[in-house]
């Protein structure tokens, strides 16, 4: 669970580094703009391949540039015995809760995440969950000290009942009403609120999973928005490239010999936001909760005494391990066999240097966005920049349920 008092935040510094291409500038005149491209509208994935490892796979040899089109299903074999696969075990929560003003109007929430701090509830001495940071929409409709109402989704049939907790009995006005308190505006710009119930009684009751804004139609089996090994209760997003994973190939990965570990980066949708800065050292860089165990972090230290590569899935691994290597002092050669956690801002653009990670198993990612320049900055931008044009090419689908890449 993560913590409603945050350890203090591990900020991302990275150092510059020079290159002709325009991706990998010195820190100092990177721009947002450097970080585009253009995309047919009709490569943005709708639905996940079906089964998951059917994806399609770009595997890229990040010091030559060769690139070679595989199915994902051939991962196993592009890993070496011995080597560690770093997998997110985060759990993505049904997130978007719709909430009715006392006005009558309609407000859609999108809970973040335990909030760092509250404002003073309004109102009587109800058992109120702790505060949460949600994002509002519309913007500005509502106002500190102000009561809302959760709505069911339409056309929803889900009990009334959650666990052992029933709805229906809590503190509400009306018998079948849970109320949303809301407390005052935060500094990442989100909004303090809390409910009578449990959080996690009413986003299962009440909450509908906050797929991407690009993706259109609400999926119909909700849990190919998880991944197969999903455990730890906290995101507002799925860590994406884990959703190619079948329990199958998770078993042929470990018959190869390769030893499969977790982390837990929660993810915000903060994750969905562009960058709006023109120069992105000055994008403020919103914080997540992670965790490294001490098991894991000892199986990277084996992997590495030994010369054996670690891979991570997804830039939310890379993240979280990065994060770990910065937190407890570590450097490339010297990583340490006990685990970290905290909440982390970590910032990585071309010019970071990378502690653990060795390879990289990512979706092809938004343009602008914090989540290509962390691929940028681990595979060189002239190579991203040319693997993505030849994906474009060969009509790979892109972004959250679209097909993955593999850098090496």
């Amino acid at each position: 669970m993560t913590p409603e008092t945050p350890a203090p935040l591990l900020a991302g510094v990275v150092a510059g580094g020079a290159s002709a291409d325009a991706w990998s500038r010195p820190v100092t005149t990177l721009r947002t703009a450097d970080f585009d491209y253009d995309l047919p509208p009709d490569l943005v994935a709708q639905v996940p391949a079906d089964p998951r490892d059917a994806s399609r796979l770009l595997v890229i040899d990040r010091a030559t540039g060769g690139i070679s089109h595989r199915a994902f299903r051939d991962l196993p074999g592009l890993l070496d015995p011995g080597d560690v696969l770093v997998v997110n075990d985060s759990r993505v929560i049904a997130a978007r809760v719709h909430v009715r003003r006392a006005t009558g109007g309609r407000v859609e929430l999108l809970l973040l995440r335990p909030a760092l701090g509250g404002v003073g509830i309004p109102g009587d001495e109800a058992p109120w969950s702790p505060w949460w940071e949600a994002l509002v929409r519309p913007a500005n409709r509502t106002r500190a000290g102000e009561i809302l109402v959760v709505e069911a989704p339409e056309d929803d049939g889900r009990p009334g009942a959650v666990g052992e907790f029933d709805l229906r009995r809590s503190r509400c006005a009306t018998e079948s009403e849970v109320r949303v308190a809301v407390g005052g505006r935060l500094p990442s710009g989100g909004v303090a609120v809390r409910f009578d119930a449990p959080v996690d009684a009413v986003t299962a009751r009440f909450g509908e999973m906050p797929l991407p804004p690009y993706v259109r139609e609400r999926l119909a089996d909700g849990s190919r928005y998880q991944t197969v090994y999903a455990r730890e209760a906290g995101s507002a997003a799925a860590p994406t490239a884990g959703l190619h994973f079948t329990p199958a190939l998770l078993d042929a990965i470990r018959a190869r010999g390769v030893e499969v570990v977790p982390v837990t980066l929660h993810v915000g949708a903060d994750t969905f936001l562009p960058v709006r800065a023109d120069r992105i050292a000055d994008h403020p860089m919103h914080a997540e909760y992670a965790v490294v165990p001490d098991a894991t972090a000892a199986a990277i230290a084996r992997a590495r005494r030994a010369g054996r590569r670690v891979t991570c899935v997804g830039t939310t691994a890379v993240r979280a391990t990065e994060s770990w290597a910065r937190a407890t002092g570590a450097s490339r050669d010297r990583l340490p066999d006990v685990g970290w956690h905290g909440w982390t801002r970590l910032f990585l653009y071309p010019g970071a240097p990378f502690h653990v990670v060795d390879a990289m198993v990512t979706n092809f990612h938004v343009p602008r966005s914090t989540l290509l320049m962390l691929v940028s900055a681990f595979a060189g931008s002239e190579v991203v920049r040319a693997a993505y044009e030849s994906a474009i090419k060969a009509r790979y689908r892109f972004y959250s349920l679209g097909d993955a890449c593999l850098f090496r």
